[in-house]
């Protein structure tokens, strides 16, 4: 009886995963002209309240090698988002800085970069549909 038990527990475990749907869409991200090989490239998914202040509310990394990187957000839900993408080359997690405040590592956004300063979520946002999505951001 035990048995019985345990095995109609684990086919309803079982059909109820399989009948999750999957939520949102997949944002492909491939980020150009990587010039090194080493260390992460690291991505944030952001919002208007998350972007330039940290973690984006999705995060992906991989491995750097010179040329092309890839990285995907999973289950992305509808909306307006802003894509940063650094090479983290000394895997710190973060970005470093020379001492009068410019970056030592290469970094992009989604969207047009501003050349003579900070990139701003106006001009790096994007929609979110219900359809997959693929950005490139070159360094």
């Amino acid at each position: 009886m035990k048995k019985l038990g345990l095995i109609i527990g684990a086919l309803f475990i079982s059909f109820t995963a399989i009948a999750q749907d999957k939520k949102g869409v997949t944002v492909t991200v491939t980020v150009e002209n990587v010039l090194a090989d080493g260390g992460s490239i690291i991505a944030g998914l952001h919002t208007a309240d998350t972007f330039m202040k940290g973690n984006g509310i999705l995060n992906a990394e991989a491995p750097a090698k010179a040329g092309e990187v890839t990285v995907s957000f999973e289950n992305v839900e509808p909306g307006t988002f802003a894509v940063m993408v650094m090479h983290d080359k000394n895997d710190n997690k973060q970005m470093d800085m020379d001492a009068n405040g410019m970056p030592k590592e290469n970094y992009g956004t989604s969207g047009e970069m501003n050349m003579f300063g900070p990139p701003s979520f106006e001009t790096s946002k994007f929609e979110v549909t219900d359809e997959d999505q693929e950005i490139t951001i070159r360094f």
